[in-house]
């Protein structure tokens, strides 16, 4: 479900991705004839789901489809099959195989497109004829029944096929014909039949495609509600295990409240996403795949904290329902099983915490707002800085008496939505063949330097990078960023000797590419191609100290550690790892000490090349998380360290120079993360450690013992706050009884409003000595401390409960008039602010609110 090598999207959310590189005629498939079940997720883009899932019945983030696939051959037109196989197979299988009832079977044909200049499918049509009746036949235009991969690329029309399940009577009262493509939940689309015959070029006309594909899609969890005879997706056995253990957990009975139903689905639903992308490599995390992971939980996390009343984590529970139901399918959910649950269970902590803290800042700006509508910037503000949902938003201000400017939260949202886009604006031209049939091969491994010709380029114009150009040789020593590798730098050069420079290169369907900011001269020319060998040395030495990093971190904290995620590039390395606590000092210095004894040892690099995927396993390689591999795989040994790698390596350890742990950080529940610098890097960081070293010296008097000055130095500036601290607390003890003969009574309260010269503790203990000495006290301290600002505020509890005053709301008023604000307790609040001259207006403003 996770995606590494095709950078337009983030997740696979349609049956054909992991094909596009056969389609696009990028690589030749080993089979022509293929069928499958892939998982999908829909929640992004072009095509996205979230919203209406949970609210109908037939909507998922993640679901399977099932698939049967023909890739056509250029050079070999009886390879394959068309039209006429997809069609009858189809209508064979359904009716035949699953012995579903014909006439509840419609089916659409593309009826044509006039600014495409194509016709309707006519030869579809008289296939379907053969087969159906003809009024169960339906045209539907492009919107419906013309399937494209994006803006450009392979495309055609499509037939989709439609089942009626309703009962006998309704379909009497309204024929299921008028009700295909209607959004009717109990009229879906189970199968789309799409005939891939046309390339969308870049200024939108179509080109015939020399070889004709199929690409079908058939919804797993339609079909299962279709065969198990409910009229809903969620009263299969795919989802009922899960509401089922939700009704548990929350004490929530499915079937019976439209809110709690809605609820209950959303929850099934986004679980699975969540779980099946955690399996598959993707954690959630705050920018990209990882930030859609995380807006599903948390949509799901609100849905149970606003409707089912949920307020603590609960939804990591749901997780071994999953893996019962489907671990046998999906072995990863059995291997990742924990992890899910750890991570999931970290999130709904993290986002309850959101919510919790949102409700105080909607509750501030409620108390703060005038009228009964919040304007609909606040809400965003809260929606955009913190998370919080509108839509619980919503709800508090509707249960409050309040309504929202939704308009002008629409506003807002679609200010920061056309920002995002307009930064992600790109425009991609046509590929221009320059040389057809010559592969795409990677020589990196072996040279930095090689004689390359030029198979084809495109031209990419977007806001962020500007012009750009993406050039594709039928050889290249260049490595493109993969398995946490950057890509390399570099130029090409012409023959002429003109220049032109790589500035980064990646994977893209299979295609090597290279990014350059212009076209290089005499494209019909041979080129010599350039890695940029420092850049590519010091990357290299960072990838091969994460597999002396990985075997270190195995052998320190056990075999339970996996590596789930790295980068390396030339600067550091980033290590990302499963393991249940933060690691000590000490285990830290055994693992930084375990990776420099293998640098000291100097161990060659042994490499395979080419073996068989399952050999290596048996052998005792390590298959990374989250990395696909082919039947053929590489394998790169150190020692004891063997792992599945695709990356640059140097030729013996004694490169990386030496290993330092710069950080140690926790990324999710279970996962922890090593940052680590080597090489030149390395010798810079242990630079500058010294002359930082020799300066402090200095500040000693060149010292040779300076941590047993520096100590001398600690425990005598201990000692010093120690009798500061006790000084102040005499002079609030003695500052006491001289502000008890100030209290002034109004009203029947003790009043005192006065700036004193102590700092926010000192402050807070008079405070509360004061108030368990003297009834009915309502004070307010100001001071300036160090050139800032503080305000305290303390109210007798009794009297701020008969009176209705709250010491919170009182400091954040007059925290105005020092440019600050703050909150507290009903009976205790702070303020601070930067402007000190402010604190005399304040006292006044406190003193003329009591009177």
């Amino acid at each position: 479900m996770v995606l590494k090598d095709d950078p337009s999207l983030m997740f696979t959310n349609a049956g054909m991705n992991q094909f596009k590189e056969f389609f696009l005629g990028n690589s030749k498939p080993k089979y022509h004839q293929i069928a499958d079940t892939q998982k999908c997720l829909r929640v992004s883009g072009k095509h996205n789901d979230l919203e209406e899932v949970g609210k109908d019945t037939y909507h998922h983030t993640m679901f399977e489809m099932l698939g049967n696939w023909s890739i056509g051959d250029p050079t070999d037109s009886s390879v394959g099959y068309f039209k006429m196989e997809a069609i009858e197979w189809a209508w064979e299988f359904l009716t035949e195989e699953l012995k579903i009832d014909k006439s509840s079977l419609y089916v659409t044909v593309f009826e044509g497109d006039q600014a495409d200049g194509t016709a309707k499918d006519d030869e579809a049509y008289q296939i379907w004829k053969r087969i159906v009746d003809e009024n169960q036949i339906l045209l539907g235009d492009k919107k419906d029944n013309f399937w494209e991969m994006g803006d450009q690329g392979p495309c055609g029309p499509a037939s989709e096929i439609h089942v009626d399940i309703r009962s006998p009577e309704e379909k009497l009262k309204v024929s299921g014909k008028d009700l295909v493509n209607k959004d009717h939940p109990q009229v879906v689309e189970i199968w789309n039949l799409v005939f891939i015959q046309y390339n969308r070029l870049a200024n939108g006309k179509l080109q015939e495609l020399p070889a004709k594909h199929i690409d079908t899609g058939m919804g797993f969890e339609r079909l299962s509600m279709v065969m198990q005879g409910v009229q809903s997706n969620y009263d299969t056995d795919v989802f009922t295990p899960l509401l089922s253990e939700i009704e548990t957990i929350t004490g929530c009975a499915y079937g019976k409240t439209e809110t709690i139903d809605i609820a209950m689905r959303v929850i099934a639903d986004h679980v699975r996403a969540v779980t099946f992308a955690i399996a598959d490599g993707q954690l959630p995390s705050s920018t990209g795949a990882g930030y859609v992971i995380r807006r599903i939980l948390r949509r799901a996390i609100r849905y149970g904290f606003t409707f089912l009343n949920t307020k603590e984590a609960f939804i990591f529970k749901l997780v071994k329902v999953l893996v019962f139901q489907m671990g046998d399918a999906f072995p990863e959910l059995q291997k990742q099983d924990t992890l899910c649950e750890n991570v999931i269970q970290e999130e709904e902590h993290s986002f309850l915490r959101t919510l919790a803290q949102g409700l105080t800042l909607l509750d501030q700006m409620i108390d703060k707002n005038k009228g009964n509508e919040l304007p609909g910037e606040k809400a965003f503000e809260l929606y955009d800085t913190y998370g919080f949902p509108v839509d619980l938003t919503s709800l508090i201000l509707e249960e409050k008496g309040l309504t929202l400017d939704e308009k002008a939260f629409q506003k807002a949202l679609q200010v920061q939505k056309n920002r995002s886009k307009d930064a992600a604006a790109s425009q991609t031209g046509d590929w221009k063949v320059l040389l057809t049939n010559e592969a795409d091969q990677f020589i990196g491994y072996d040279t930095l330097k090689a004689d390359v010709k030029l198979v084809k380029y495109r031209k990419i114009i977007s806001k962020k990078d500007g012009e750009l150009y993406q050039l594709v040789f039928n050889q290249t020593p260049f490595y493109p960023e993969g398995g946490g590798q950057v890509g390399d730098k570099g130029y090409v050069e012409s023959a002429n000797g003109d220049v032109t420079y790589v500035i980064d290169t990646k994977k893209e369907n299979n295609l090597i590419i290279h990014f350059t900011k212009q076209l290089p001269e005499q494209i019909e020319k041979a080129f010599t191609a350039v890695v940029d060998q420092k850049f590519r040395a010091l990357t290299a030495r960072n990838h091969t100290a994460t597999h002396l990093l990985h075997q270190a971190l195995r052998t320190v904290l056990g075999a339970h550690v996996e590596q789930k995620g790295s980068l390396v590039n030339a600067n550091y390395l980033r290590f990302d790892f499963s393991h249940f606590s933060k690691l000590n000092e000490e285990e830290l210095k055994q693992v930084e000490a375990l990776v420099n004894a293998r640098i000291q040892e100097q161990l060659p690099l042994v490499e395979n090349r080419n073996i068989p995927y399952h050999q290596a396993i048996e052998n005792g390689a390590i298959a990374l998380f989250g990395e696909k591999y082919g039947d053929e795989v590489r394998t790169i040994n150190f020692g004891k360290s063997t792992e599945l790698c695709g990356g640059t390596h140097v030729q013996n350890t004694a490169e990386l120079w030496h290993f330092i742990i710069t950080q140690e950080t926790s990324v999710a529940s279970g996962i922890r993360r090593i940052e680590a610098i080597t090489s030149q890097v390395a010798k810079t960081y242990l630079t500058d450690k010294v002359k930082a070293f020799d300066q402090l010296r200095k500040m000693l008097n060149n010292s040779n013992e300076p941590e047993k000055v520096l100590q001398n130095l600690h425990d005598e500036n201990f000692q010093l706050k120690k009798e500061i601290e006790s000084l102040k607390k005499a002079q609030a003890k003695n500052l006491k009884g001289d502000l008890k003969n100030e209290l002034q009574e109004v009203n029947g309260i003790k009043f005192l409003a006065k700036q004193v010269d102590l700092d926010a503790n000192a402050m807070k203990d008079l405070a509360f000595q004061l108030g368990g000495e003297v009834d009915n006290l309502f004070l307010i301290f100001g001071a300036d401390v160090n050139g800032k600002a503080l305000l305290t505020c303390y109210i007798d509890k009794k009297l701020a409960k008969n009176k209705q005053l709250n010491a919170g709301q009182i400091v954040r008023e007059l925290g105005k008039h020092i440019q600050g604000g703050g909150g507290g307790q009903p009976f205790f609040a702070t303020a601070g602010g930067k402007n000190p001259d402010g604190i005399a207006k304040a006292l006044q403003a406190a003193e003329n609110f009591i009177k």
